[in-house]
Protein backbone atom coordinates (compact mmCIF):
# COMPACT_ATOMS: atom_id res chain seq x y z
CA UNK A 1 0.00 0.00 0.00
CA UNK A 2 1.57 3.58 -1.35
CA UNK A 3 -0.89 6.02 -0.28
CA UNK A 4 -0.22 10.10 -1.72
CA UNK A 5 -0.49 12.69 0.33
CA UNK A 6 0.15 15.62 -1.54
CA UNK A 7 1.71 19.38 -0.42
CA UNK A 8 -1.34 20.74 -0.90
CA UNK A 9 -3.16 18.52 1.65
CA UNK A 10 -0.71 19.14 3.96
CA UNK A 11 -1.94 20.95 7.47
CA UNK A 12 0.62 23.94 8.69
CA UNK A 13 0.86 27.11 9.84
CA UNK A 14 2.71 30.63 8.24
CA UNK A 15 4.16 32.49 11.07
CA UNK A 16 5.80 35.22 8.47
CA UNK A 17 9.28 33.84 9.62
CA UNK A 18 8.33 30.38 9.55
CA UNK A 19 6.59 28.64 7.03
CA UNK A 20 5.52 25.40 8.13
CA UNK A 21 3.63 22.37 6.45
CA UNK A 22 2.83 19.27 8.46
CA UNK A 23 2.64 15.77 6.93
CA UNK A 24 1.41 14.79 10.39
CA UNK A 25 -0.72 16.28 13.30
CA UNK A 26 1.51 19.22 14.75
CA UNK A 27 0.91 22.24 17.24
CA UNK A 28 -2.35 23.60 16.00
CA UNK A 29 -2.91 20.70 13.40
CA UNK A 30 -4.87 18.05 13.94
CA UNK A 31 -5.82 15.02 11.72
CA UNK A 32 -7.12 11.75 13.34
CA UNK A 33 -5.89 9.78 10.05
CA UNK A 34 -2.35 11.41 10.15
CA UNK A 35 -1.10 11.37 13.61
CA UNK A 36 1.87 9.16 13.10
CA UNK A 37 3.09 6.30 10.89
CA UNK A 38 4.28 3.51 13.17
CA UNK A 39 7.16 4.67 15.00
CA UNK A 40 7.65 8.01 12.73
CA UNK A 41 5.70 10.63 14.89
CA UNK A 42 6.70 14.32 12.66
CA UNK A 43 7.43 15.43 9.46
CA UNK A 44 7.66 19.11 9.39
CA UNK A 45 8.64 21.00 6.03
CA UNK A 46 9.97 24.51 7.43
CA UNK A 47 11.17 27.30 5.68
CA UNK A 48 12.72 29.78 8.01
CA UNK A 49 13.93 33.27 6.75
CA UNK A 50 16.70 34.70 7.39
CA UNK A 51 17.88 36.12 11.10
CA UNK A 52 15.29 34.31 12.63
CA UNK A 53 14.43 30.62 13.86
CA UNK A 54 13.33 28.61 16.99
CA UNK A 55 14.49 30.21 20.22
CA UNK A 56 15.37 27.85 23.20
CA UNK A 57 12.75 24.99 23.66
CA UNK A 58 12.92 21.54 25.19
CA UNK A 59 12.23 18.03 24.40
CA UNK A 60 12.39 14.93 25.99
CA UNK A 61 12.23 11.13 24.74
CA UNK A 62 11.89 11.67 21.14
CA UNK A 63 14.64 11.32 18.20
CA UNK A 64 14.72 14.08 16.18
CA UNK A 65 16.81 14.32 12.73
CA UNK A 66 16.81 17.23 10.73
CA UNK A 67 17.92 17.07 6.53
CA UNK A 68 18.45 20.26 5.62
CA UNK A 69 17.03 20.87 2.19
CA UNK A 70 18.11 24.55 1.67
CA UNK A 71 20.52 27.11 3.23
CA UNK A 72 21.78 26.23 6.71
CA UNK A 73 20.87 26.13 10.40
CA UNK A 74 23.01 26.62 13.24
CA UNK A 75 22.41 24.82 16.58
CA UNK A 76 22.79 25.30 20.05
CA UNK A 77 21.62 23.00 23.26
CA UNK A 78 21.72 22.68 26.95
CA UNK A 79 24.34 20.46 26.64
CA UNK A 80 27.04 23.05 25.34
CA UNK A 81 26.88 21.59 21.65
CA UNK A 82 27.06 24.06 19.12
CA UNK A 83 26.86 23.53 15.49
CA UNK A 84 26.14 24.72 11.65
CA UNK A 85 24.54 21.78 9.74
CA UNK A 86 24.36 22.69 5.40
CA UNK A 87 22.37 21.57 3.05
CA UNK A 88 22.60 18.11 1.99
CA UNK A 89 23.64 16.79 5.72
CA UNK A 90 21.54 16.28 8.56
CA UNK A 91 21.69 16.38 12.51
CA UNK A 92 20.34 14.18 15.22
CA UNK A 93 19.32 15.16 18.52
CA UNK A 94 18.21 12.50 20.91
CA UNK A 95 16.04 14.61 23.32
CA UNK A 96 16.56 11.69 26.01
CA UNK A 97 15.56 12.44 29.34
CA UNK A 98 15.57 16.23 28.66
CA UNK A 99 17.27 18.42 26.54
CA UNK A 100 16.85 22.68 25.73
CA UNK A 101 18.05 23.52 22.43
CA UNK A 102 17.98 26.52 19.46
CA UNK A 103 17.70 26.21 16.08
CA UNK A 104 18.38 29.68 14.24
CA UNK A 105 19.01 30.40 10.42
CA UNK A 106 22.50 32.51 10.61
CA UNK A 107 22.60 32.86 6.66
CA UNK A 108 21.81 35.72 4.25
CA UNK A 109 18.82 33.55 2.37
CA UNK A 110 15.99 31.22 3.15
CA UNK A 111 16.73 28.20 5.09
CA UNK A 112 14.42 25.31 4.16
CA UNK A 113 14.85 22.03 6.56
CA UNK A 114 12.77 18.89 7.26
CA UNK A 115 12.63 17.89 10.45
CA UNK A 116 11.81 14.47 11.47
CA UNK A 117 10.63 12.78 14.63
CA UNK A 118 10.77 9.32 15.74
CA UNK A 119 9.76 7.40 18.88
CA UNK A 120 12.51 5.91 20.40
CA UNK A 121 13.15 2.52 21.69
CA UNK A 122 13.57 3.40 25.83
CA UNK A 123 12.89 6.23 27.33
CA UNK A 124 14.72 8.22 30.19
CA UNK A 125 18.60 7.97 28.51
CA UNK A 126 20.73 11.03 28.46
CA UNK A 127 20.86 13.55 25.71
CA UNK A 128 23.10 13.92 22.89
CA UNK A 129 23.30 15.74 19.94
CA UNK A 130 25.63 15.03 16.18
CA UNK A 131 25.95 16.35 12.93
CA UNK A 132 28.51 15.52 10.05
CA UNK A 133 28.89 16.18 6.40
CA UNK A 134 27.83 13.19 4.02
CA UNK A 135 29.63 12.91 0.51
CA UNK A 136 26.74 13.96 -2.05
CA UNK A 137 28.06 11.64 -4.50
CA UNK A 138 27.38 8.72 -2.77
CA UNK A 139 23.67 8.51 -2.69
CA UNK A 140 23.53 9.29 -6.69
CA UNK A 141 21.73 6.26 -8.08
CA UNK A 142 21.31 4.62 -4.49
CA UNK A 143 19.87 5.22 -1.25
CA UNK A 144 22.14 5.57 1.74
CA UNK A 145 21.65 5.65 5.53
CA UNK A 146 21.91 9.09 7.01
CA UNK A 147 20.58 8.37 10.21
CA UNK A 148 20.22 4.57 11.50
CA UNK A 149 19.76 2.79 14.86
CA UNK A 150 20.84 -0.63 12.99
CA UNK A 151 24.05 -2.41 12.93
CA UNK A 152 26.39 -2.46 10.10
CA UNK A 153 25.10 1.48 9.15
CA UNK A 154 28.49 2.68 10.38
CA UNK A 155 28.73 5.65 8.45
CA UNK A 156 25.12 7.08 9.38
CA UNK A 157 24.56 9.47 12.27
CA UNK A 158 22.99 6.73 15.47
CA UNK A 159 19.56 7.18 16.67
CA UNK A 160 18.25 5.28 19.39
CA UNK A 161 15.27 2.99 18.04
CA UNK A 162 15.16 0.81 15.04
CA UNK A 163 14.67 3.11 11.90
CA UNK A 164 16.75 4.76 9.19
CA UNK A 165 16.46 8.07 7.41
CA UNK A 166 17.75 7.75 3.99
CA UNK A 167 18.66 9.92 1.33
CA UNK A 168 19.25 9.39 -2.56
CA UNK A 169 19.09 11.83 -5.61
CA UNK A 170 18.31 10.18 -9.08
CA UNK A 171 18.99 12.17 -12.69
CA UNK A 172 15.84 12.23 -14.69
CA UNK A 173 15.05 8.54 -15.92
CA UNK A 174 16.89 6.92 -13.04
CA UNK A 175 15.60 4.13 -11.00
CA UNK A 176 16.67 3.31 -7.02
CA UNK A 177 15.20 0.16 -5.09
CA UNK A 178 14.96 0.13 -1.14
CA UNK A 179 13.88 -3.17 0.37
CA UNK A 180 12.14 -3.39 3.76
CA UNK A 181 13.31 -6.38 5.82
CA UNK A 182 9.55 -7.03 6.18
CA UNK A 183 6.04 -6.11 5.50
CA UNK A 184 5.48 -4.74 8.95
CA UNK A 185 7.79 -1.81 7.93
CA UNK A 186 6.28 1.63 7.75
CA UNK A 187 8.06 3.94 5.20
CA UNK A 188 7.59 7.47 4.24
CA UNK A 189 9.23 9.00 1.14
CA UNK A 190 9.47 12.53 0.07
CA UNK A 191 11.03 13.89 -2.90
CA UNK A 192 12.66 17.06 -1.76
CA UNK A 193 12.99 17.97 -5.52
CA UNK A 194 11.68 16.79 -8.37
CA UNK A 195 9.12 14.63 -9.62
CA UNK A 196 8.98 10.52 -9.35
CA UNK A 197 6.96 7.51 -9.61
CA UNK A 198 6.83 5.18 -6.83
CA UNK A 199 5.71 1.64 -7.37
CA UNK A 200 3.84 3.18 -10.18
CA UNK A 201 2.67 6.28 -7.51
CA UNK A 202 3.05 9.41 -9.40
CA UNK A 203 4.44 12.33 -6.48
CA UNK A 204 5.25 15.78 -6.75
CA UNK A 205 8.15 17.64 -4.82
CA UNK A 206 6.98 18.05 -1.41
CA UNK A 207 4.35 15.55 -1.71
CA UNK A 208 4.19 12.23 0.76
CA UNK A 209 4.17 8.35 0.66
CA UNK A 210 3.14 6.47 3.23
CA UNK A 211 4.10 2.64 2.65
CA UNK A 212 3.19 -0.11 4.11
CA UNK A 213 3.04 -3.62 3.36
CA UNK A 214 5.21 -3.71 0.69
CA UNK A 215 8.76 -5.39 0.17
CA UNK A 216 10.64 -3.49 -2.23
CA UNK A 217 9.72 -0.18 -3.10
CA UNK A 218 10.64 1.10 -6.94
CA UNK A 219 11.68 4.92 -7.17
CA UNK A 220 12.05 6.29 -11.12
CA UNK A 221 12.91 9.65 -11.81
CA UNK A 222 10.88 11.64 -14.09
CA UNK A 223 13.11 14.62 -13.82
CA UNK A 224 16.51 15.34 -11.51
CA UNK A 225 15.20 14.06 -7.53
CA UNK A 226 16.13 14.66 -4.23
CA UNK A 227 14.65 11.94 -1.76
CA UNK A 228 14.55 11.33 1.80
CA UNK A 229 13.05 7.99 3.12
CA UNK A 230 11.93 6.80 6.22
CA UNK A 231 11.71 3.06 7.64
CA UNK A 232 10.08 2.55 10.77
CA UNK A 233 9.06 0.31 12.98
CA UNK A 234 5.40 -0.45 14.00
Amino acid sequence: MIERRSFGSLGGANHGWLDAKHHFSFAEYHDPARLHWGALRVWNDDTIQPGTGFPPHGHADMEIITYVREGAITHQDSLGNKGRTEAGDVQVMSAGNGIRHAEYNQEPGVTQIFQIWIFPESKGQLPSWGTKPFPKGERSGQFVALASGFEGDDDALPIRTSARVLGATLKAGETAEYRFADKERYGYLVPAKGKIDINGVALEARDGAAIHGEDVIRVTAGEDAELILVDAAA
